[in-house]
């Protein structure tokens, strides 16, 4: 297992250390429950330092980044951020990520723990254009502040103005008094906050720093239990769970990263802008129990005769809601808001209900 910078101060916090995507990282501290609301009202932190982080560089970077997502990367400014996928040839994904404009000639990919090998792998493959790529995974920390008060409290570490900043954007700042660290204003759970990527050599400054500006507001370390119920009410895809390399992103809700505009040519464009025409099958959709009962991770999903429609991708207790709440991919005609559906649990039909993303409505 690989470990990030900050794993001995997982265990000194009393983290209850997990594998991860092949990282030793802390699945909770003082419980899930707590993590969640804490990050919903306060703010808390995450070591996302196992994502990985490649470097697209020079005169093609942008054409090739153009070329192998699925986002208009045109449409993009320096300092601003955009989520994106990988289409894999086949009219699935290889992965979904972040792509930072830096300069023209000069872009960061930010990719899923568990698919760093793989998507360097199909990025070398892919480059025709030859841009300079770099790996920069096992060189990077990264650290997610997230919660209402986030961004409060790290304007304490930096005299450069981060309450303001909008969403998806970024600065190249001293933070902490460390110079050239990356702070931008994503997030997966829907708490707004942000991520702040610096050096392996600078975690463990960066990261007592973090706790000690947060303390007054009521800051806490957050694992990965939290981390995936957040995500999930806000109905934010996981990879492996809600997209992978059979499901298109059109399928899963993603038409808003897929642009088709005649200027841009990118891999799959013609398999999707085909499976548009014709209309979906099947989609992703949201959706909250009525009944009783908690939904899992490929439970099927059945009309109310019984017959399957199609199967759970992420589920669980929302901490927030206090109902079962999940994602699923289901026939097209079960698509709509409110349309009923059952989860089989124990082989049992619990009736659900389709629901407009996000799930969790502040």
């Amino acid at each position: 297992m690989k470990k990030t910078a900050l794993a001995h101060i997982h265990e000194q916090m009393g983290g209850k250390m997990v594998e991860f995507a092949g990282f030793y990282m802390p699945l909770k501290f003082t419980g899930d429950i707590d993590e969640h609301v804490t990050v919903r009202e306060k703010l808390g932190v995450f070591d996302v330092s196992h994502m990985g982080e490649i470097w697209v560089k020079g005169p093609k970077a942008f054409d090739f980044i153009q070329r192998v997502t699925s986002n208009d990367v045109a449409a993009l400014f320096d300092g601003k951020i955009q989520y994106s996928c990988f289409p894999n040839g086949k009219g699935g994904i290889v992965d979904d990520l972040l792509v930072y404009r830096i300069n023209t000639e000069t872009y960061l990919l930010v990719v899923n723990a568990s698919n760093i090998e793989k998507d360097w792998n199909w990025l070398v493959s892919q480059n025709k254009e030859n841009a300079v790529l770099y790996n920069a995974s096992d060189e990077i920390s990264q650290l997610a502040v997230q919660g209402p008060l986030a961004l409060k409290a790290m304007q304490k570490l930096t005299s450069t103005t981060v309450e303001d900043m909008e969403y998806y954007t970024f600065k190249k700042l001293e933070f902490a008094g460390v110079k050239d660290v990356i702070f931008s204003t994503t997030g997966y759970t829907g708490a707004g906050g942000c991520e702040i990527y610096f050096a392996n050599q600078d975690a463990e400054h960066i990261c007592k720093a973090v706790f000690e500006a947060g303390k007054e507001f009521g800051i806490k370390p957050i694992g990965l239990a939290a981390r995936d119920t957040l995500r999930l009410e806000m109905g934010f895809c996981l990879y492996g769970n809600d997209i992978d390399d059979t499901t298109s992103p059109l399928e899963a809700g993603l038409g808003w990263i897929t642009k088709f505009s005649d200027s841009k040519d990118f891999i799959d464009k013609d398999f999707m802008l085909k499976l548009k025409a014709e209309g979906l099958k099947k989609k992703l959709v949201g959706f909250e129990m009525i009944d009783r009962g908690i939904p899992r991770h490929y439970y099927k999903l059945q009309d109310a005769q019984g017959n399957e429609i199609g199967h759970v991708t992420s589920g669980t207790m929302s901490p927030m809601m206090k109902v079962g709440i999940g994602m699923g991919y289901v026939k097209s005609e079960f698509s709509k808001p409110d349309t009923e559906i059952y989860v089989s649990i124990r082989d049992q039909a619990v009736k659900a209900k389709v629901v407009k993303l996000p799930i969790y409505k502040k």
